[in-house]
This record gives structure tokens, C-alpha cells and sequence, in this order.
């Protein structure tokens, strides 16, 4: 069976184990059916922008053109550094789209996957940001009614807490015994006098040994050793699909970021 079509994040949904969908030109494909199956992807040459649509040689941010990621709001630096949000300064880029996305209410998280780290996202995407980091638990801790704020919260923790995965430790499933929820109770003593009054006002704890989530992945083995797949370099990957896990099609000879090819024009071929 032969599917075509412009590459972007896979959908996930938290059942146990993560059910996984790729939409190619209308086609929804249960990726998680398909572990055991020998699959072969090929990068058809052409790169479409994942918000405008036009043909682009390179792509910036994961599947946007040049123009796109010099002028959308979702592009600009504070999506990756939130503490430097400058909405209230009136320079986003989109107001409307700050609006949308930045000034609604945001869940600072810890979670472990490759050790335990520290991170924020929208409400409206729980539990979905976790999986797609490869979480295998993660716990809610507390939430804010903007990124501005989860970002200065998220900085205080990172000066106790990593903010990064360790992909590779990742993917290989070295997992380690965490007390997210310990973690939590023994260090927010120390982090909430760090922060301005403005910030800890509004701040709703919600770390609870009920809102611990355990996330488990579609997998038949994890790689001992990692091997990355480049379309770029690569056109063709082909391999038999062992896992699944955050947005990583794991092979049994390398493993790709699907995620990272955004606007590909890709095929897709089961055997």
C-alpha cells in the first residue's frame, strides 16, 4: 500500500499504549498498526510552507518558508524563550494571534523523559505536548493565565531543573525512578520566593498524586544504539518499524523526526 502527501507532526492520542495517526493528502494512517511492518518513506524533492503553501528550497522551524518564519508570531524567538514574551510592550508580531495562543492559560509541568525536566504548555494541549516529548509520566504543577508568566515560572525552576531531553537517552527508553510529585513539594519553597508578587497572585497549584499521567508507547524494542535518518542526505528510509515514541518513527536500522519534515512532500509504502 502506497500513500503520498505533505509531511508534518503526527497525531497522538493518550490511550495505552499512544495511538499515533498520519495524515497524508486526506488518508489517516494508524501508524501504530504498523509496527513489525516494513515501511519505506521517500522525500519527493519538493518542500511546501506548512502555513502559506509555497514552494520553498529550505525549510525553516519545521516546515515554514523564509518569509513565514520572519513574520509569524508562531516563529518568533519568545515561542521558544516565553520569558521573553513582549506582547505587553505592543511588538508580537500578530496581536491576534497572541491573543489566541499567549494570553490564555498555561500548565508549568515536570516530567520525566530522559530524566526529569521542566516545561509549560497551553492547557488545550495536555496531554499531547507530553507525548510528543516522549514522556513516559508527567505531572502538572502548577497553573497561570499566560505563556509571559508560565515562562518567568518555567526560569526559576530551570536553576534547579533541567529544561532539555536527552533524545537519545529518550529513544533508547533508559528510563529512571522519579518522584515527579516529591520533586515538586521539595523544591517550590525555594522557587516561589524567587518570583515577583505580579507572578505567584495568580498561580493555581495543581500538583496532586492524581494528576500524575503514565504514558506508554507503542513498541516492540528500543535501539541500543542511535542511528538519525536525514531526508535531506537520505531521500530513502526504509526499515521494519519497531516503535513509536514522542514524534520519532523508530526503525530497526535508525530512527527520523517526522515532526522535522514539516511540508515534505513525502511517500509512504507498507509491505
Amino acid at each position: 500500500m502506497k500513500y503520498q502527501g505533505h509531511l508534518h507532526k503526527m497525531f497522538s492520542q493518550l490511550t495505552t499504549p499512544v495511538s499515533y495517526q498520519l495524515e497524508l493528502s486526506g488518508q489517516t494512517i494508524n501508524m501504530h498498526e504498523l509496527l513489525g511492518k516494513q515501511l519505506r518513506l521517500t522525500y519527493e524533492q519538493t518542500i511546501n510552507c506548512v502555513h502559506c503553501g509555497r514552494k520553498t528550497n529550505k525549510s525553516f522551524n519545521q516546515g515554514y518558508c523564509y518569509p513565514c518564519f520572519t513574520s509569524l508570531a508562531q516563529c518568533d524567538l519568545c515561542i521558544m524563550s516565553p520569558e521573553r514574551c513582549h506582547y505587553h510592550l505592543g511588538t508580537c508580531r500578530e496581536p491576534e494571534w497572541g491573543e489566541a495562543n499567549c494570553m490564555q492559560p498555561h500548565v508549568i509541568y515536570l516530567s520525566n523523559t530522559s530524566g526529569i525536566k521542566v516545561g509549560i504548555t497551553r492547557q488545550s494541549q495536555i496531554p499531547m505536548r507530553w507525548i510528543d516529548q516522549g514522556a513516559v509520566q508527567a505531572l502538572p504543577i502548577l497553573g497561570v493565565n499566560s505563556r509571559y508568566h508560565s515562562g518567568l515560572i518555567e526560569t526559576a525552576f530551570k536553576k534547579h531543573l533541567n529544561d532539555r531531553t536527552n533524545w537519545r537517552k529518550m529513544l533508547k527508553n533508559e528510563l529512571e525512578d522519579i518522584d515527579l510529585l516529591n520533586t515538586f513539594e521539595s523544591l517550590w519553597p525555594q522557587v516561589e520566593p524567587e518570583l515577583d508578587a505580579e507572578v505567584t497572585q495568580g498561580v493555581e497549584v495543581l500538583a496532586s498524586r492524581d494528576a500524575l499521567v503514565d504514558i506508554a508507547f507503542p513498541a516492540l524494542s528500543y535501539p541500543t544504539k542511535i542511528i538519525s535518518f536525514n531526508l535531506d542526505k537520505q531521500p530513502i528510509v526504509e526499515g521494519k518499524l519497531n516503535a513509536i515514541k514522542g514524534q520519532y518513527l523508530i526503525f530497526d536500522n535508525g530512527v527520523i523526526n517526522m515532526r522535522k519534515y514539516g511540508g515534505y512532500l513525502a511517500s509512504l509504502e507498507v509491505f
